[in-house]
């Protein structure tokens, strides 16, 4: 963990303070507009996503274009209002009706006005004409006609509240559903206007309830709640989506429910506090509780994207019913708003699902929740829920981008939002919780971008550097590896067990005087360049060029527990690179290009070494040397790779043929070497008896028995007159004859030279 603190604590910090500034707005004490308008645009898609499905219970009744041309404009007289209630009540026997029309002005269009003016002035001397237009009353008093359509019929009257500084009250209201005197001196917050347009005194009186229907927009024009009560003086009046259904289910009253009184809230405070909890309805046979949003109101739940064709509740013609043509089980004990879908009649609001909503299905969209208990709520809750959200998010998040590759933070990133998104829809479609969730939307966007702004910046440095440092001597994908530790890694100087190659062309000189200056270049050029990536490939650090020579070692600066094998594989790939480009040069007329290796495998001095005008990380000490010793005694044996006894017991994965036990120039200690020609599991059993016949000679040679190994030489020689490795031990054999070595001879070979 320490480690980790080191190396991501400033990461951490950073992440850190974004999640506090999420926390921060979480809890409220951060409003900012952005993310209240995230979390309205996303409650909005929540709404446009809900399946719209059919609700028998409520119907609507449309004053629509096919009604306007079958009756006339409106507003219709009421003589045709009042057909149209007594066809819904007595003849088709609705539940309730809820008028979402208002009738503030009384109805002149009959005439019955003129009449009476006349009977009363210019022909009050007309005998029996004054007796003639009272008769007409009951047939041309439209008002009347309504009034008598209206009484005792369950029927709810729509009006609208005012808070317009010049408008007065005007009209009847209903009897509110209780006063400030009611409530035992609580203080209550509700939504409060200054006045009112009501409907006619006379049809109010004769209605059996009223209701407000202002809608409650939000700051973007956007209605996404209505309120149940509202206040006018010291009365609070229901809506007439409250008033409709409460009519439809024999309700009689409506009451407030506060919050109790509990361990952190008095009774005191909650007086004070003034916030209703809920309504209680109560009908028959079970009182119906309605949870509230502040200010007593409450999120219309939209189901579909509304209109006659929204498919979420029916909508029947006016003049269909006016005429009949409906099925009575079509309206028969149905919940029936009557409103209107023309444009022109202007009551085509701007909702979260479409921008012309239908404003009476706003109301049958509040009645079904009423009717199913169902409600969309932001819960008390809801800031400690986006809280532990933020904050659990936030750090789960803040550690993983820090360990993962951009990819994976990506993806990590992707499966978060996506996470979060559908708990949020889940909780809002299965248990209708309005939670907000744009905190932590934006803080796992914010602690991605960071983040991968912080790999650009700062790892992108840090991996410059190593590239800076190493990029010359390793493989990329080394440098890679380094960067994402980089205070591991630095060029100190470190003893460290490694393996060294070295690798020279053979006869370079007699090739140089063969080739033009230019030539020379490429052909010097392509000859390091193959070397060169034969190293790097395989994990080598590539040291320097010495002329027409490489040298390059494993193990530093990253460490490779089988440096020894990784070093073996790549001289056997180098000898079948330079095999390659032999038949490449060849085929240029170019001198034939052949190599020698040496490797060796021992404790090593490796860093930065030079002096101040100029240096270079690279490795010194005796097993050094000795492999470039190594390499410069191939020659001698006729082979292309040599190795120490060191690296062939670090890389035991490896056939070997010994060669020797030698005495290089400088080192008085003589040492076992060794020619690798293949991994030992693709040895071939011809290879396998050849090997062993060659052991069984050196053994011979070594113990002067120089007949019996003369034998098994000659023998191999011609069958294998290309390896010079049999010829050099019979020439040696004759001059051991000629030159016997005694008896005390330890079988090394010392050479003079380098």
């Amino acid at each position: 963990m320490r480690q980790l603190l080191k190396k991501h604590g400033i990461r951490w910090a950073l992440s850190l303070l974004l999640i506090v500034v999420a926390s921060i707005q979480a809890i409220g004490y951060l409003p900012t507009t952005l993310v209240d308008r995230i979390d309205t645009f996303i409650y909005d898609m929540r709404m446009r996503m809900q399946p719209a499905q059919m609700d028998p219970r409520i119907v609507i009744v449309d004053i629509d274009e096919r009604s306007l041309a079958d009756v006339g404009r409106w507003p219709w007289s009421r003589d045709v209002i009042a057909r149209l209630v007594t066809q819904l009540t007595d003849h088709y026997g609705v539940r309730a009706v809820g008028f979402d029309v208002l009738f503030a002005e009384a109805d002149t269009s009959s005439g019955y006005g003129t009449l009476e003016a006349l009977a009363r002035k210019e022909l009050k001397d007309v005998k029996g004409f004054a007796e003639r237009v009272r008769a007409l009353k009951p047939q041309l008093d439209y008002d009347g006609l309504l009034v008598k359509a209206l009484k005792d019929k369950p029927v709810v009257l729509g009006y609208y509240l005012s808070n317009e500084k010049r408008s007065l009250a005007k009209g009847g209201l209903p009897s509110p559903t209780f006063t400030l005197a009611d409530v035992s001196g609580y203080h209550v917050e509700a939504v409060t206007w200054n006045s009112y347009n009501g409907n006619l005194e006379i049809l109010q009186r004769a209605a059996r309830s009223g209701g407000f229907f202002n809608p409650l927009p939000d700051e973007d024009g956007v209605i996404r709640r209505v309120p149940l009560l509202a206040q006018y003086k010291d009365g609070f009046y229901e809506s007439l989506s409250l008033a409709t259904v409460r009519v439809a289910l024999g309700g009689t009253a409506v009451y407030p429910i506060f919050p109790k009184p509990d361990g952190i809230n008095s009774e005191e405070f909650l007086r004070q506090y003034g916030y209703v909890e809920a309504l209680l309805l109560n009908t028959e046979p079970r009182k119906i509780r309605i949870p509230l949003e502040p200010v007593m109101t409450e999120l219309i739940s939209f189901h579909g994207p509304g209109g006659p064709d929204g498919g979420s509740f029916k909508y029947l013609s006016a003049s269909d019913v006016l005429n009949r043509k409906i099925a009575p089980e079509d309206l028969r004990d149905r919940i029936v708003l009557v409103g209107t879908t023309v444009p022109g009649l202007k009551d085509l609001r701007t909702s979260p699902v479409r921008v012309d909503y239908p404003g009476v299905e706003m109301h049958a969209n509040v009645i079904k929740s009423i009717l199913d208990g169902e409600f969309k709520q932001r819960p008390d809750s809801s800031m400690g829920f986006e809280l532990i959200q933020v904050l659990l998010v936030g750090i789960v998040l803040m550690i993983a981008f820090s360990l993962l590759s951009p990819l994976y933070s990506f993806l990590a990133a992707f499966a978060s939002l996506a996470a979060v998104t559908a708990l949020n829809f889940w909780m809002f479609q299965s248990l209708n919780l309005v939670l907000p969730v744009a905190s932590v939307l934006l803080l796992i966007g914010g602690l991605f971008v960071f983040n991968v702004a912080w790999g650009y910046l700062f790892e992108f440095r840090k991996r410059h550097a190593m590239t800076s440092l190493f990029g010359e001597y390793v493989a990329p994908e080394l440098v890679a590896q380094m960067a994402e530790n980089p205070e591991t890694y630095n060029m100190e100087g470190e003893s460290r067990e490694l393996t060294v190659l070295f690798v020279d062309v053979r006869g370079f000189t007699t090739i140089s005087e063969g080739l033009k200056p230019n030539e020379l270049r490429e052909y010097i050029n392509i000859y390091l360049t193959a070397m060169s990536e034969d190293i790097r490939g395989n994990r080598g650090t590539l040291d320097k060029y010495i002329g027409d020579a490489v040298m390059a070692f494993w193990g530093a600066p990253v460490a490779l527990p089988n440096h020894a094998e990784l070093a073996v594989a790549t001289a056997l790939k180098m000898l079948a690179t330079a095999k390659k480009l032999n038949e490449e040069f060849t085929a240029r007329n170019w001198p034939p290009l052949k190599i020698g290796i040496g490797l060796n495998t021992g404790e090593m001095r490796v860093g930065d070494m030079g002096s101040k005008i100029r240096r270079a990380y690279t490795v010194m000490g005796d097993a050094v040397n000795l492999g470039s010793r190594l390499e410069g005694i191939t020659k001698v044996y006729g082979v292309g790779l040599v190795v120490g006894e060191s690296t062939r017991l670090a890389a035991p994965q490896f056939a070997y043929r010994e060669l020797d036990r030698v005495r290089v120039k400088g080192k008085n200690e003589p040492v076992p070497i060794f020619h690798p020609v293949a991994l030992d599991t693709e040895l071939d059993e011809d290879s396998r008896r050849i090997f062993a016949q060659w052991h069984e000679a050196l053994a011979l040679v070594r113990a002067q028995q120089w007949e019996a190994a003369e034998s098994i030489l000659t023998t191999l020689h011609a069958a294998h007159p290309e390896d010079g490795l049999y010829e050099l031990y019979l020439k040696r054999i004759a001059y051991y004859r000629e030159h016997p070595p005694g008896a005390d001879w330890d079988g090394v070979t010392t050479f003079e030279t380098k």
